[in-house]
């Protein structure tokens, strides 16, 4: 028996049994690690949270959520969502959400005070710049984001908004002070597995090395099914770490194995050693228990540009440990060592120039900040500066040209696996969008079509239907034909001057844009789409051109850039100008053409 198998809405193509041939439309990526490192296995997913160890340990996680100040009413599809790329920036919609379960968060080590904040959606558009500069005069990073991990969650630097004001911690939304609590040492009780939590607004985010995200990159990371806890492998690292995100100044961040020798890939891998210790005595360093905080490190002076006694911290104590503050650290720079010996790797930046795999011919890079067991270790990601100039930042739209890098999520085009055949029973599986209900299709004679199935719902991000066909030859068709409801990434992003998202957008239609109603009354609509968002390709179909609450009778779509639509204007039409909406199965979010065309009486 041979079986041959068609899916619509997002991907067409033929396979046969015997000798499978698949004929998949791809998109080619540029070679910019900046488009193409993004993590979207799960993009198609919806995030999902433990609110307790209970929920934890059963593996009952939730899709929506509210404990009365962050609330997901209706599911999120997790991390990245969309990428956009022009010459000078990269663009990045995500949801902010981890594509691990999240959670739980505790208040204490003995997790019996829960922590307040759950994660939310936070519609993030972030703009990176793909051609950093490094100026003379560094950048100190503030609270808030100072980057994206590449599964689309924010990047904290090592602060946790507190600082010692002479008298007392108090908060602050800039860094006001010269003794500022490390996030790590402070808040770490209150992380999930993940090393993650998040804020009042429901911002997840990493402080410190992010295990969960580097399991799925298979970063030397293992997962206990049992007690849903990361681990650092006890194995001996075999290759060079990933890169897990990329900083607001447009350089990667690496997990924390490199070359042993920053410009030697032959060189071996080893753990990257970061520049800090505790000011506890040793390498040189004051030993702030028996002196007191009367001095500020040298990195910080050069930082805040202020002499070294500005400000005393309070004693070195049970209520303020050595460590309590990023001050309590010094860098061995200062102390008579030299980067790149056996002492340490990486700079006060927490970064050093290499080649990396995705960077042959060297680029400066952060790493992560890990000892040999997978403990964070000071600053973690990236030190309280930036090396380079950090140009990125959140952004309300994409105003340039932009080329679609990757358009996903609850538009991410399924792929389907080879289908197998046993003992006369076919099973077809394919990559599906949770939410997502198929319809399956089959024929013998590609005339005749009966259904199979309208009911198949996606787990997950995948679908699967199994038939028995009695006859020997048997044609399949796959297709979406609804999503639940679900709390979008966004669709903004687009400016334009004038109407909706049509701005540069033309047509021709009778009466310079001006119809009457009737009976037997038709126009045709040329419409020109605009440069931004990026006109889908050809082989895209139009889901619908409507003209007001009118639907297009049919649409053509044989140029680039182009879409044909043809109406009947019938007696009872509403009359007044009309919005014209072009919806492509697989994206961009729709065309909207404001004030397009006037209906008369």
């Amino acid at each position: 028996m041979k079986t041959q198998i068609h899916t619509q809405r997002k991907l067409n193509f033929t396979a046969a049994l015997t000798g499978i041939i698949f004929a998949l439309a791809t998109v080619a990526q540029a070679a910019d690690p900046r488009t193409n490192s993004w993590f979207t296995t799960y993009s198609s997913q919806y995030a999902r949270i433990y609110t307790n160890n209970a929920m934890k340990t059963a593996g009952t996680a939730l899709t929506t959520w509210s404990n009365g100040s962050q609330t997901q009413s209706t599911p999120a599809y997790c991390g990245v969502q969309e990428v956009y790329s022009s010459s000078n920036w990269v663009y990045l919609r995500s949801s902010g959400l981890g594509s691990h379960v999240m959670g739980p968060w505790y208040l204490n080590a003995a997790h019996t005070t829960a922590f307040p904040g759950w994660p939310t959606n936070q519609h993030v558009l972030y703009k990176i710049p793909r051609y950093p500069t490094v100026p003379v005069s560094k950048t100190q990073n503030k609270g808030g984001s100072i980057g994206y991990f590449v599964d689309g969650v924010t990047m904290f630097n090592s602060w946790d908004a507190q600082y010692w004001n002479g008298t007392a911690e108090v908060n602050s939304t800039g860094n006001s002070g010269y003794w500022n609590r490390d996030a790590y040492v402070n808040e770490g009780v209150t992380f999930d597995p993940a090393n993650a939590h998040q804020p009042g607004s429901g911002q997840y985010h990493y402080h410190a090395n992010p295990p969960a995200l580097r399991y799925f990159l298979g970063d030397h990371v293992d997962f206990n099914l049992t007690n849903k806890a990361y681990t650092e492998s006890a194995s001996t690292p075999t290759k060079h770490s990933p890169i897990i995100g990329w900083v607001a100044d447009g350089y990667p961040i690496y997990g924390p194995y490199g070359y042993s020798i920053s410009n030697n890939a032959a060189s071996g891998i080893r753990l990257m050693v970061p520049g800090y210790v505790l000011r506890n005595g040793q390498f040189g360093s004051q030993n702030l228990t028996s002196v007191g905080r009367s001095y500020l490190p040298q990195w910080a002076v050069r930082m805040y540009g202020v002499a070294s006694n500005i400000l005393a911290g309070p004693a070195v104590s049970t209520t303020y440990p050595l460590g309590h503050y990023m001050e309590d650290n010094d860098y061995l720079g200062d102390l008579g060592y030299t980067q790149g010996t056996n002492t340490f790797d990486l700079d006060e930046y927490n970064g050093r120039w290499c080649v990396t795999p995705e960077f042959p011919g060297g680029t400066y890079a952060y790493f992560t900040a890990i000892s040999s067991n997978g403990t964070p270790l000071f600053p973690y990601n990236i030190g309280f500066q930036y090396y380079g100039n950090p140009t990125g930042a959140s952004t309300t739209s994409i105003t340039e040209s932009v080329v679609t890098n990757y358009f996903g999520g609850p538009n991410a085009v399924p792929s389907l696996n080879s289908p197998t055949a046993k003992n006369g029973t076919v099973t077809l599986s394919w990559s599906a969008i949770e939410g997502g209900t198929y319809l399956v299709l089959s024929t013998t004679n590609l005339t005749t079509w009966i259904t199979n199935s309208t009911t198949v719902s996606a787990v997950l991000n995948a679908a699967s239907y199994t038939n028995n066909p009695t006859d020997k030859y048997r044609f399949y068709r796959v297709a979406e034909t609804a999503l639940a409801t679900y709390d979008s990434p966004g669709t903004g992003g687009y400016t334009s001057s004038g109407g909706g998202g049509g701005s540069g957008a033309t047509f021709a239609v009778p009466g310079s844009g001006v119809v009457s109603r009737g009976s037997g009354t038709n126009i045709t609509l040329n419409i020109t789409l605009p440069g931004t968002p990026p006109s889908p390709p050809t082989t895209d179909p139009i889901t619908s051109v409507t003209l007001g609450t009118l639907t297009a009778t049919s649409t053509s779509y044989t140029t680039q850039g182009t879409v044909v639509a043809n109406f009947t204007i019938p007696a009872n039409a509403t009359t007044g100008t009309q919005t014209v909406v072009v919806t492509f199965q697989n994206g961009p979010p729709p065309f909207t053409f404001s004030s397009a065309l006037t209906i008369n009486p």
